[in-house]
């Protein structure tokens, strides 16, 4: 991408995802990526961590997310920030789906092949 690029979301193909009940769809840039997770109702983001920075940004849907010490239930329009190595997750609330739209920098190296 390094003369940059437009394109409709509907080109990117699916990533395998090890979370039962969920969907995701990932670009890569050359210091940053975008990842799009969509959970279903039931679903749980388990709690993790990873050395990259992570923003996101729920756009549907209502979650009970951990981020270091705190909890709260988000819905859509609210953010989250994780920096490097702090433990972050959640669950689904509610029989609507969850989507939500995450940025990482550096790119996480297990979805550096989601696309060519």
């Amino acid at each position: 991408m390094s003369h940059g690029r437009i394109f409709s979301w509907a080109e990117v193909d699916p990533w395998p995802s090890d979370y039962p009940g969920t969907a995701i769809k990932v670009v890569n840039g050359r210091n940053m990526q975008l990842l799009w997770a969509e959970f279903q109702p039931g679903a749980t983001y388990d709690l993790h961590s990873h050395e990259r920075e992570q923003f996101s940004f729920m756009l549907s849907g209502r979650m009970r997310l951990t981020v270091g010490g705190e909890v709260a239930e988000i819905g859509p329009g609210d953010m989250w920030h994780a920096p490097g190595n702090v433990v972050h997750g959640g669950e689904v609330l509610g029989d609507e789906p969850v989507v939500f739209v995450d940025v990482y920098s550096p790119p996480a190296e297990e979805f550096t092949e989601a696309e060519d």
